[in-house]
Formats: C-alpha cells, sequence, structure tokens
C-alpha cells in the first residue's frame, strides 16, 4: 500500500513516516521545508520527498494520503485531494487504526514535560525487557531515534493537545484510546486554536472520558487545573504524583544531597521509601517526570525497583537542557523551553547546579502563544532566575517587548537580528558563564554561529 504524507517533516508526521515505513508500506511525503536532518533521516529509509505542496505530487495516485495538521484550505495539494476523492486520514487516526489498535497504549500528556515523560517511560519498558514501540516529540539518547516499531504489545506516545487536522479540530489524543495516561500538568497554551484554559480543560477531559475502567490515569496531584479537569467525571483508578512528600499523593520523591538540584532523589510509595535515583537530570520538573513514568510503568508490569535502576543509566533527550558546547570556560545549552513555567523551572534547576555562577538566558518567543503575547506579563517573572537575559526580537513578533525588558532592569537586553546577538553574547560573556539559549525552533541557528564566535574570539586571545 501506497501511503503519501502531507507536512512529513514535522517531528509528528516524520514519526509516522518512519514507522509506516518499517511496518511495510510504500512511503512518500512532501513538506514546505525539506532540509536535514529530517530529509536525510527519512530518505535513508527509502522514502522519497517533495518540496512543496502542489497538485501534482498526487499523480500517480497513492492509496490513502495522511494530511498533516500544518496543511490547510487553499493550499493546491489539498484542493486538488478534496476534489479527487482519494482516501485521507490525519495522522493520529492512521496511527491509530494500523499501529496501536492491538496494542498496550501508554500516552503521556500534559503542557509540559511530554517529551522527557515519554523518553524516561519508553526506557524503562525497554529496560525491562518489553521492546516498546514509541513515538515522541524528541530523541532520546538512549535510542537516538524519536520513532520505533518494535515487537513488544507496549507503545509509547508523546499525546499532543494540538487539533488534529483541517478537517478534525478536536485534540490529536483523542485518538490514541490508551490504556494508560499519564496527565503531567495543564496550563493555558495554543491561544491559536483555544480561546481560554476551560477550552483546553474539555479536550483533556475527553481524553479521561477514553480510558478504560481497567487502565490508569497517573495524575499531578498538585496541579489544580487538572483537579478540576478530573471532577468533570472519572471511569479509571487514578494514582496521584507530587513532589512533596508531605502531599496525599501516592508517589512522592524528596531531593538528597547536597546541591538540592534534584539530579539525586529518593522516590516513596505511599509514604514509604523504595529507593533513590541518582542521575544526569536537574530541576524538580524531571524529578516529578521520573515519579510519573514509574507509576504508568508499573501500571504495565514493571516493578518500581527495575525502574529506579532503568533511570539510573538514561542519558536524557535532545533539546533538553542539552549542553552544546563548551569555548573558553563558557558553557551553551540548547533547551526546548518555550512557556514562562518551563522557563522557571528549568532555570531554577541550573541555578540549584550552578550556585552563584553567572547564568545567561537568550529567549526565543516562538511559539503561536508567545508571538501572540499572550505570556508577556508572567514573563519576566520567569526568568528571575537569569543574571542576564536576551529577548530575540523579530520585526513580525506581534508584541511590543519595552515592559518585559523594562520589568528585568538592567537584566534585559534585546536583539532582532540573529547573527548581531550571536556577536553581542559573545562580548558579553565570560569564562564561568551558562548560557542557556530557550525556543521550540532552531533560533536561525544561534548556538552554532555562537560557539563559533567564542572559538574565533579563543584563537585571538
Amino acid at each position: 500500500m501506497h501511503v503519501h504524507i502531507l507536512g512529513i517533516c514535522g517531528t509528528f508526521m516524520g514519526g509516522v513516516a518512519a514507522i509506516a515505513r518499517t511496518a511495510g508500506f510504500t512511503v512518500t511525503g512532501s513538506d514546505r521545508n525539506v532540509y536535514p536532518p529530517m530529509s536525510t533521516q527519512l530518505e535513508a529509509l527509502g522514502i522519497t520527498l517533495t518540496e512543496g505542496f502542489e497538485a501534482a505530487q498526487l499523480i500517480p495516485a497513492p492509496d490513502v494520503v495522511l494530511v498533516g495538521n500544518v496543511m490547510t484550505r487553499g493550499q493546491p495539494v489539498i484542493e486538488a485531494l478534496l476534489e479527487s476523492r482519494l482516501p485521507y486520514l490525519s495522522g493520529p487516526e492512521w496511527l491509530a487504526r494500523e499501529v496501536l489498535r492491538e496494542r498496550w497504549v501508554l500516552a503521556v500528556a500534559g503542557t509540559h514535560g511530554k517529551t522527557t515523560t515519554a523518553s524516561l517511560l519508553a526506557w524503562i519498558l525497554e529496560h525491562a525487557g518489553l521492546s516498546p514501540g514509541f513515538l515522541i516529540g524528541g530523541v532520546p539518547a538512549n535510542f537516538g531515534q524519536s520513532a520505533r516499531l518494535a515487537a513488544g504489545r507496549h507503545f509509547v506516545i508523546e499525546a499532543d493537545e494540538y487539533d488534529t487536522a483541517f478537517f478534525d479540530k478536536r485534540a490529536k489524543f483523542v485518538h490514541y484510546r490508551p490504556r494508560t495516561v499519564i496527565l503531567n500538568n495543564l496550563e493555558y497554551d495554543h491561544a491559536d486554536i483555544y480561546p481560554d484554559v476551560a477550552a483546553i480543560q474539555r479536550q483533556f477531559h475527553h481524553l479521561v472520558r477514553i480510558v478504560p475502567g481497567s487502565g490508569r490515569i497517573v495524575w499531578n496531584a498538585a496541579d489544580p487545573r487538572l483537579q478540576e479537569t478530573l471532577a468533570m467525571g472519572s471511569w479509571t483508578p487514578l494514582e496521584g504524583f507530587a513532589a512533596d512528600p508531605a502531599s496525599a499523593a501516592q508517589w512522592s520523591a524528596r531531593a538528597l544531597g547536597a546541591a538540592g538540584d534534584f539530579s539525586h532523589f529518593e522516590v516513596l510509595a505511599g509514604g514509604v521509601a523504595l529507593g533513590t535515583v541518582q542521575w544526569s537530570l536537574i530541576g524538580a520538573h524531571n524529578m516529578e517526570n521520573a515519579l510519573a513514568a514509574i507509576a504508568a510503568a508499573r501500571h504495565a508490569g514493571v516493578q518500581p525497583l527495575r525502574s529506579l535502576e532503568a533511570l539510573q543509566s538514561f542519558q536524557g533527550v535532545a533539546r533538553r537542557m542539552q549542553l552544546r558546547g563548551e569555548i573558553g570556560g563558557v558553557r551553551v545549552y540548547d533547551d526546548f523551553a518555550h512557556h514562562p513555567t518551563a522557563i522557571a523551572t528549568t532555570l531554577d534547576g541550573l541555578r540549584r547546579r550552578t550556585g552563584g555562577a553567572r547564568i545567561v538566558a537568550v529567549l526565543e518567543p516562538r511559539s503561536h502563544t508567545m508571538r501572540m503575547g499572550v505570556h508577556q506579563h508572567t514573563l519576566a517573572p520567569a526568568l528571575a532566575a537569569a543574571d542576564e537575559v536576551w529577548l530575540y526580537t523579530p520585526p513580525d513578533l506581534g508584541w511590543d517587548t519595552t515592559a518585559v525588558l523594562g520589568a528585568l532592569g538592567g537584566r534585559g537586553h534585546a536583539s532582532g537580528d540573529v547573527d548581531a546577538l550571536a556577536r553581542e553574547l559573545a562580548q558579553q560573556v565570560r569564562p564561568g558563564d551558562h548560557v542557556l539559549i530557550m525556543s521550540n525552533g532552531g533560533f536561525g541557528g544561534l548556538h552554532e554561529k555562537l560557539l563559533g564566535a567564542l572559538a574565533t574570539a579563543a584563537r585571538r586571545a
């Protein structure tokens, strides 16, 4: 069967393509931005790619067309598709029909932490010998790939609340019909499709409504929005987790060690200590992600002590506090944080790790919600732990950053050009600094440009 995928170079649809190819389908696809690394990964799988969305790519006709949520009415290929009467599906619907139907699906949902938690869960199941399939919005270092169709009956999926396709405005995650669900947290995001947080809560409740009674919902018991969502009705056993050991949550943890950066912590179940984890990750949010993964894995049959053992060898996820390089004593990190809460927790973890060292935070407000200025009033407080802050302010940003920069005082700086920003940062940073670059996109290659500028400066010194 020939499957043609529109919008194939996105993380999700690229993962669907890889899984379809492994399953034996003939796969082709198109996108507006066909370039490495996704293009080379797909081509290595034998997938033919087309640049652009012209109608001619539907000749010869594929057996089915998968439509990514980047596709809109008015694009030539979409108009031709609707006229042709060719069968078409969204990526989530196809995945549910062809891959997930016979598997034990473990879905990880929430505003933050989905990628790391899904990666943790997949690694625990792998370490336990269950050979899970997975589709994750990042690349776990333990696997070196974001999607895999494996022999095991379990499948871990990052369950996104973004809408499915131009013809299906439900959240993606309602298609997956999971047996085990993790609800990490719930905040307002995706302002381009949701008018308020209540609209997002309704989507989350749609997910809650389809989890079977023999399933399990692992949820952040400290999150009031999730508590409100579950109060709308729940028909599945609940297991709560929280960072505070004094809470009534079934799963909790406490930091160990002098650093207090949550790289070493003790896990408790029902207030009883089970064991400890010492790993390379930092931050209370990652400790909570670990608790969620341990609880979900237990529902799938993995004993907690086995999970603790697996976590010791977890190698992290690309673009989640990933050290991209160190030159002249300046360490440059790449992180996906793009929401004030994620920014604050990431900075808190780094501050705990580095102590009094200077932290230089560099932020690209790239998500739809950020570009609309929805979070502008909470952005400065989220950046409080940084010693210096640089905001990328391109001409088409959509809102005035003056108030945010004013709230940051002398710590706040702005730049509207990536090349100029790299040069300015290279001139300002000094040995011992930690430069945290945050964006949910490529940031115009800022990481490489900054490291290059630092290397040039080091050679001249």
